[in-house]
């Protein structure tokens, strides 16, 4: 578990980055616009690197890619978990006509549109975590080539 403190802690504060951006478009009104949903990626982005980063300062010669992968998984689940739970709150319980905002024609078609929503939120999140920890650790590696 002690390896796991510092890519919870870091899961946290990126799920709290996550839902002040969201609150903040939503007060501008600029919250059911999907394309904002982008920068998301470049906070969880972020989010992770550090992660990996301050894991590498702390392993020093003891940091591998298996650490570095799954301190940078576990930050991004842990931000994704944490901020679907806040997404599904927000969205039925705060503001219940935000989903219907979002897209009037899928709410009428699906009987069970929130948990469509809330689903791809979530595959959102741990796709672009596990792509995002993927290619950080590429940076972060250690290679194996000879220096000339």
């Amino acid at each position: 578990m002690k390896n796991l403190t510092l890519p919870i802690r870091f899961g946290l504060v990126t799920s709290a980055c996550l839902m002040a951006y969201f609150l903040i478009l939503s007060l501008l009104g600029k919250h059911t616009n999907v394309f904002y949903s982008l920068f998301n990626g470049v906070i969880t982005g972020f989010g992770i690197y550090e992660t990996i980063k301050y894991t590498k300062l702390r392993l020093g010669k003891d940091f591998s890619y298996g650490k570095g992968f799954m301190a940078g998984i576990t930050t991004g689940f842990v931000a994704t978990l944490v901020f679907t739970i806040f997404f599904a709150l927000y969205s039925t319980e705060l503001n219940a006509s935000f989903l219907n905002e979002l897209s009037e024609v899928w709410a009428k078609d699906y009987a069970n549109f929130e948990g469509i929503v809330f689903f791809t939120v979530s595959i959102m999140g741990f796709a672009t975590t596990l792509v995002l920890t993927l290619s950080f650790m590429q940076l972060f590696k250690t290679s194996n080539n000879l220096k000339k």
